[in-house]
């Protein structure tokens, strides 16, 4: 799982201009406290089983790339860190990583179908592997497949809405095979995803994904903020996206690296996860 001040030349305040000061600031603050109450939320309405499968499919058939900047804060066992990020995704599985700082990108992460390239141009190392979930793990702090990755970030339940499912509340449960797979719910007034959670084979809660703060887009509401939680891993990881464009075209080619001169290669087994 990115500021130049100046300034401004202070002339001597009057004793006339600091009266007028001092009794405007009682003014503003007298108007500030007769604020407008905040609009009542709307009760969240109890969705139909048909509608929500449909909003799943649909949602899908929507959301089918994105290209964005995104805040990206992160805490786990080894501290907490906070840094910018491009992201590329085209679904299933293409998906491009870089971390961002004020001299450039520090870190160039690239997966397609075939393998996964991590690229540290201050290192001057370029890391390469097999696209697994395992290797996945161990640049995104996500343990998921490449394609439920993609699906996440674009906003998306990773879910497969054709298996088996039922319904509790405001809830859709996938259960394929008979076992506990994942939850979505749609606990809000429109008719979007607000959390998705993924179980072990023992029942216990292995990720969960919190989507808010929906944006109307061309190709419909799209959560700008998404918070992800691994509570056996302790790590959370919230994603804030800034002017995300859906469905643009991204050349296939910004979905691998090559290797540049003078650089080592390494296997991506070598690095941690």
């Amino acid at each position: 799982m990115i500021s130049l001040c100046r300034r401004a030349s202070a002339a001597p305040i009057g004793p006339n201009i600091f009266y007028l000061l001092v009794t405007l600031s009682f003014y503003l603050t007298g108007c500030a406290t007769v604020a407008k109450p905040p609009a009542p939320e709307l009760p969240t309405p109890q969705w139909e089983s048909a509608k929500l499968i449909e909003a799943i499919s649909q949602r899908r058939e929507q959301f089918r790339s994105l290209r964005a900047l995104a805040r990206i804060n992160y805490s786990g066992p080894e501290g907490k860190h906070s840094f910018d990020e491009a992201v590329l995704v085209v679904r299933p599985d293409r998906l491009r990583l870089e971390t961002l700082t004020m001299l450039g990108a520090i870190l160039i992460v690239t997966a397609n179908d075939k393998e996964i390239i991590g690229y540290h141009p201050r290192e001057g190392v370029l890391v390469r592997g097999q696209s697994t979930k395992a290797n996945l793990l161990r640049y995104t702090q996500i343990p998921l497949e490449l394609d439920e990755i993609t699906s996440l970030l674009a906003g998306l339940p990773p879910v497969d809405a054709s298996g088996p499912w039922r319904q509790e509340g405001n809830s859709l449960i996938f259960s394929p095979n008979g076992r506990l797979k994942d939850a979505v719910a749609f606990e809000s007034p429109q008719l979007v995803p607000t959390q998705w959670q993924r179980f072990n084979g023992s029942g216990a809660v292995e990720l969960t994904a919190h989507f808010s703060d929906y944006i109307a887009t061309p190709v419909g509401l799209f959560p700008s903020k998404i918070n992800v939680d691994a509570p056996l891993q302790s790590k959370k990881l919230e994603i804030r996206f800034q002017e995300p464009e859906l469905n643009a075209t991204i050349p296939a080619e910004s979905f691998s690296q090559q290797k540049p001169a003078h650089v080592q290669e390494i296997p991506i087994e070598m690095i941690g996860s």
